[in-house]
């Protein structure tokens, strides 16, 4: 069995942050760490610069299955989601490679040599299909870190992937999630034995981080006023928002809050006392990871 090693991230974000939370942090050469522990993937085969959907190292489980909620960079904001219908264009960059064997925000290290990629919102890892626009060629990667935080661009590639699609540099680019391929790369990292999904409808985007359920307990129903809300997930389907939000009721006053083109479940009216609770019991009772706003601004959900 060999060691393998995937893509990176600079270790210079803020010293003692377990993760990019809602508070403003900062961002070095455009990327940033969230303070996992530093691990090596461990697989059954690798094909290096050659690797492909098949290679093991893609579906490795990951050291952790990440997705995170609202945070800010330099005074933007990103609403990490997992969303297996992504398909978006824009424009990428490459992975400096002087960032090779620096950690990545799941945990994984950083190898040039492997197919690897940046976003700023997708689950990690994800599994996508990247697609140079200029000349068709398109690489199979693996999403296993945050950034780049760069308006201008969408998602940075390692220099093996960017070479795969002849891309010497920016260049506009087609992004793709795999759903089954994610789904299986989510799963081997949770440990669980579900199949990947064939077919995708009304998949909910939900800013939650999948964790083992460790507990049962119960949070108070919130009853009284208060400053603070907890954002448990968001989707684009109306139905599915009004679906949660029914079981969340559970939890306290849960509303669906419509924003542009998606539907937040929220459990509003909480006091500080409440709101602790309440994305405590989340935590230990759905395996969610919910946000945290108190009088409608985004904070870290672990300061109260």
């Amino acid at each position: 069995m060999k060691k393998i090693v995937s893509l990176a991230v600079l270790t210079g974000i803020i010293a003692g942050c377990s993760d990019l939370s809602s508070t403003d942090t900062s961002a070095v050469n455009g990327y940033g760490s969230d303070g996992f522990g530093e691990e090596v993937l461990v697989t059954t085969d690798s094909t290096g610069t050659n690797a492909s959907l098949n290679d093991a190292y893609l579906l490795a489980p990951a050291p952790k299955y990440y997705v995170g909620t609202a945070y800010k960079v330099e005074d933007v904001q990103y609403i990490p989601v997992e969303d297996l219908t992504y398909n978006q264009t824009g424009v990428a960059g490459i992975i400096p490679s002087e960032l090779n064997g620096t950690k990545t925000s799941n945990g994984e290290i950083f190898d040039v040599n492997q197919m690897v990629a940046t976003s700023k919102t997708l689950p990690l890892p994800t599994i996508a299909r990247v697609t140079n626009l200029d000349n068709g060629q398109a690489v199979t990667v693996r999403v296993n870190n945050r950034g780049p935080f760069v308006n201008t661009r969408i998602m940075d590639l390692s220099p093996a992937a960017a070479q795969k699609i002849g891309m010497n540099g920016q260049a506009k680019v087609q992004i793709q999630v795999l759903a089954n391929e994610s789904m299986a790369v989510k799963n081997a990292t949770l440990g669980t034995s579900a199949q990947p999904q064939q077919t995708v409808t009304a998949q909910p985007v939900q800013t939650v981080e999948t964790t083992t359920v460790v507990t049962t307990t119960q949070a108070p129903v919130a009853t009284t006023g208060g400053d603070y809300s907890v954002q448990v997930a968001a989707f684009y389907a109306q139905d599915s928002a009004n679906a949660l939000a029914a079981k969340m009721r559970a939890y306290g006053n849960a509303v669906v809050v419509e924003e542009g083109d998606m539907y937040k479940v929220r459990i509003i009216d909480l006091d500080a006392a409440q709101a602790r609770s309440v994305i405590d019991s989340l935590r230990a009772n759905e395996g969610m990871a919910p946000g945290l706003l108190q009088n409608g601004r985004w904070i870290n959900a672990d300061s109260i």
